[in-house]
């Protein structure tokens, strides 16, 4: 996932220069043309299974092959008959609503200051969009870096005999409190350095749900993460679409970020106390015969 945080730190850093050099669509030819040559590395890079990969060590092959058996659930055969998931069985569970809102709430929180931050320091703080440009960047390293150390810390309380569900609403419960408060405490910052260290704290917290909600997708229904993922990513999509459209909208009638900071501030506290109610880091049954 840093990988993911450091693209956007590089796009929002590069913008501006490309756009002062190659007009308003350099960055789009740019960034466009990388695809294409990820695609190749991608291709070259990847393999169906680690012992078919021309790149792993035998040291790391016997490593993954002596753990498979005792950390990762293969869930039961496949029925070959059943081609349609049980989208209904999957929609009945409390649990996975708690993935569907808490990625609705995530991907809201994450486009919306990606897209508007570096509007937001030009208006409030009258900085010019190049350096709007790197206030806004910074925090998406932070965000990199401060992932690596919730991943760490999330294994260390699983190891220490802390429960999957305990260990995921702590980590969920960081990744979404710890942004509500540090958004807040962006409205009320009075200069662009003490902005930018609010919304470096509220970005690099956000990083925390990522040992919750996105792993917790393989740990209650493994045999369906894939389709849970794509339902709770849908809703994900939604609302980033509602978000930064809404946040257009709310600094026109409001004329100001203020109102819509605190209203976001606000759905992630309250996406923190669905998620703590309703999530489960158990396999939940989703057989249609019980």
């Amino acid at each position: 996932m840093a990988g993911f945080q450091l693209g956007s730190a590089i796009g929002l850093s590069l913008t501006p220069i490309l756009m002062s050099k190659g007009g308003l669509f350099g960055p789009f030819v740019i960034f466009g043309l990388s695809g294409f040559l990820w695609v190749l590395v991608w291709l070259s890079a990847t393999s169906s299974s680690p012992d078919r990969s021309p790149q792993i060590s035998k040291s790391e092959l016997k490593y993954i092959l002596s753990m498979r058996p005792n950390n990762i659930v293969i869930g039961d055969k496949p029925k070959t008959e059943k081609v349609i998931p049980p989208f209904k069985r999957l929609l009945s569970k409390m649990p996975t609503w708690s993935l569907i809102v808490a990625n609705a709430m995530h991907s809201w929180g994450f486009f919306v200051i990606l897209s508007w931050m570096p509007i937001y320091f030009k208006t409030m703080y009258l900085v010019d969009l190049r350096q709007a440009a790197w206030f806004s960047a910074v925090p998406w390293s932070m965000m990199a870096v401060v992932g690596y150390f919730a991943g760490v810390l999330s294994d260390t309380l699983v190891q220490s005999g802390t429960t999957l569900t305990l260990t995921r609403k702590i980590m969920q419960s960081i990744g979404f409190v710890g942004p509500g408060i540090a958004l807040i405490g962006l409205t009320m910052a009075k200069n662009p350095t003490l902005a930018s260290a609010w919304l470096t704290l509220a970005v690099g917290l956000k990083s925390f749900s990522h040992c919750g909600f996105l792993v917790n997708l393989q740990e209650i229904a493994p045999q369906y993460s894939g389709v849970l993922h794509g339902i709770s990513n849908t809703a994900g999509t939604f609302a980033a679409i509602l978000g930064t459209i809404g946040a257009g909208f709310s600094v026109e009638l409001l004329g100001s970020f203020q109102g819509f900071l605190l209203f976001t501030s606000l759905l992630y506290f309250s996406a923190a106390l669905f998620w703590n109610l309703f999530s489960t880091g158990d396999r939940v049954n989703f057989d249609e015969t019980n």
